[in-house]
């Protein structure tokens, strides 16, 4: 990982075309709470449609420009809408996203377990949801935007957003947010720690719950039952792996290796979870999204 001074950047400008992209590691006491920051900017006038994939993080968007357009939630039942800031929990299907030819911001990964921290309640409530940031967390969404959109450089941006969380972080009492039982917070960090490998079984003895006591509460804390959360810790890091040997251009590499790699009993398994979770085959994910910035290397950080 890299340290909190550290951003990778990718600026290019050619004629009409805008591609920049930057990544950042938030401030040591933010780490708990924030995995990262994806600063991005895309213009070329291309529409196109983007999948929103699942993964071990909460998603908080805060847009510079143009709203983020949202066709199609996990949740089927939820309208399509236009956001300025967004938050989205924890999820078991894409979310499609219409891009106009433009799109720019900064996604941040909330942790499950920082939620309370940060939001002042479970991921829980948001599970299999995006919602305005604002009807969250009320004004100080609206203020962490236009402070970032007042800064013109991606590392002044992620500047802000250490000050204004570390702030939020601080501002949130203890008792009133409540605490995280430390048979969830376990389970998680086993879980993230054998990316998904690990039976549920196994982690229900460690907790000392039955294991549906222990689906109960961790679904109530983090959005997922730990069967769930083990598959998309599973398929998450798979798709990051297939990127980078997407983008590492890597000799050898094959799906079969990759689906072994990452605890799936074979090709036919991980093709089975992307078309579930992704909701296409790993090619088609490859050939749609890969232009996306987003999508790019750099976002991916440790597989």
């Amino acid at each position: 990982m890299q340290g909190h001074g550290d951003t990778v950047e990718t600026v290019e400008h050619a004629a009409q075309t805008v591609n920049e992209h930057a990544w950042r590691v938030p401030a040591p006491r933010l780490r708990p709470f924030v995995s990262s920051y994806v600063g991005y900017r895309q213009e070329d006038g291309e529409p196109r449609r983007h999948r929103g994939l699942p993964s071990p993080s909460l998603t908080f968007i805060v847009t510079l420009d143009e709203p983020l357009v949202i066709e199609a939630h996990p949740d089927p039942r939820q309208p399509a809408g236009s956001y300025d800031t967004l938050l989205g929990g924890l999820h078991t299907a894409p979310a499609f996203i219409a891009n106009g030819g433009r799109q720019s911001g900064i996604q941040l990964a909330l942790t499950p377990l920082g939620a309370r921290a940060l939001l002042g309640m479970p991921a829980g409530e948001l599970a299999n949801w995006d919602e305005d940031a604002t009807r969250v967390i009320g004004g100080f969404a609206a203020e962490l935007r236009e402070r970032v959109r007042a800064r013109q450089s991606w590392a002044d941006r992620f500047a802000v957003l250490d000050e204004l969380l570390e702030r939020r972080a601080a501002s949130l009492d203890a008792g009133q947010r409540g605490a995280i039982r430390p048979e969830v917070a376990h389970v998680w960090h086993r879980l993230r720690e054998a990316r998904g490998a690990v039976p549920v079984a196994e982690l229900a003895a460690e907790s000392g719950w039955s294991a549906r006591y222990l689906n109960s509460a961790f679904r109530a804390e983090t959005g997922l039952g730990p069967k769930a959360a083990a598959r998309v810790f599973r398929f998450d890091h798979a798709r990051r792996r297939i990127a980078r040997a997407a983008a590492a251009a890597a000799p050898g590499t094959t799906l079969a290796g990759l689906a072994a790699d990452c605890g799936y009993y074979d090709q036919a398994h991980l093709a089975r979870d992307f078309r579930s979770l992704a909701g296409c085959p790993p090619t088609q994910w490859l050939a749609e999204e890969f232009r996306f910035v987003q999508a790019m290397p750099a976002e991916l950080g440790e597989c």
